[in-house]
């Protein structure tokens, strides 16, 4: 016979294990855990697992944009095809932490509220600390209040009268070298209740600017004039509207909504609350 006939295309068995997965792609599962950054195909929609309910995943952009998908094929993960699919309960379990960071205590009851407080300048400060600490702190049992404005701290502090059991932590907005927060927080230091009150703070005009720039889609905060309000401007740098305390008001919440967790909150921020936190927690 020829050389050239020789080979037997056919003396293979057609029928033996694996035949069907001949010539196919296999593509691989991926578990759709929190914060896993994914595309959908379709759509060319990116962004990061939000949550998994009822078999449909929750994805956010880095614009804040949610968008929800079924499960399944049609993701790719690092440019490769994934097959999403629910996350098991060992790994629910292992990402049972608060908005803090800390690991989160199933059921566990709020405590008690302590006689010591921790005290912020304004309203937006304390919606922030309650929605990344909050449930830390009712573990703990503080309380937060706002003081609108430090300006009468001294006055405050003789009202309270805080004692080693009655501790008071206090944070301000823009703690930088020369400025009236500065030399307030150090009269606090060098007076009666420096052992009993701890004023820190963060160096930005506001705490808006605690929250990472890239959370509303800015590679960094505009550089608003002294001459100017720094709220109201900016809103204006961002084309928000800004007339009234309504629109401030509103432009808050639209930050707000933008904050997760603790990851979007700037290191200058995060240190200062939790160092308050340990403050009144520690007897």
């Amino acid at each position: 016979m020829d050389d050239r006939f020789s080979d037997d295309r056919y003396s293979a068995d057609v029928l033996s294990p694996g035949w069907q997965k001949v010539g196919r792609i296999v593509i691989p599962t991926q578990e759709a855990s929190r914060d896993l950054v994914v595309e959908e195909v379709a759509t060319g929609f990116c962004g990061a697992v939000m949550r998994v309910e009822k078999n449909i995943v929750t994805l956010e952009d880095r614009h804040g944009k949610l968008r929800l998908f079924p499960l399944g094929s049609g993701f790719l993960l690092d440019g490769k095809p994934v097959t999403l699919i629910a996350p098991t309960m060992a790994a629910a379990l292992g990402r049972a932490r608060t908005a803090s960071g800390s690991m989160a205590v199933a059921d566990a009851p709020a405590r008690v509220a302590r006689a010591s407080r921790i005290f912020v300048e304004g309203r937006h400060d304390a919606e922030l600390v309650e929605k990344v600490w909050g449930a830390d702190l009712r573990i703990e049992g503080v309380v937060v209040e706002y003081l609108e404005g430090i300006d009468h701290l001294e006055e405050i502090l003789r009202e309270f009268k805080p004692t080693a059991a009655r501790k008071v932590g206090v944070l301000v907005d823009h703690l930088v070298p020369g400025s009236k927060e500065s030399r307030i927080a150090e009269a606090v230091a060098h007076g009666p209740h420096g052992r009993t009150v701890l004023v820190v703070g963060h160096p930005y005009v506001d705490v808006w600017q605690a929250v990472k720039p890239a959370r509303v889609g800015l590679k960094s905060w505009p550089q608003i004039p002294r001459s100017i309000e720094w709220k109201h401007g900016i809103c204006d740098a961002l084309g928000w509207p800004h007339e009234e305390q309504a629109d401030i008001a509103r432009a808050w919440q639209r930050i707000l909504g933008q904050v997760r967790t603790y990851a979007d909150l700037e290191p200058q921020l995060l240190g200062r609350v939790e160092q308050l936190i340990d403050f009144v927690t520690v007897e």
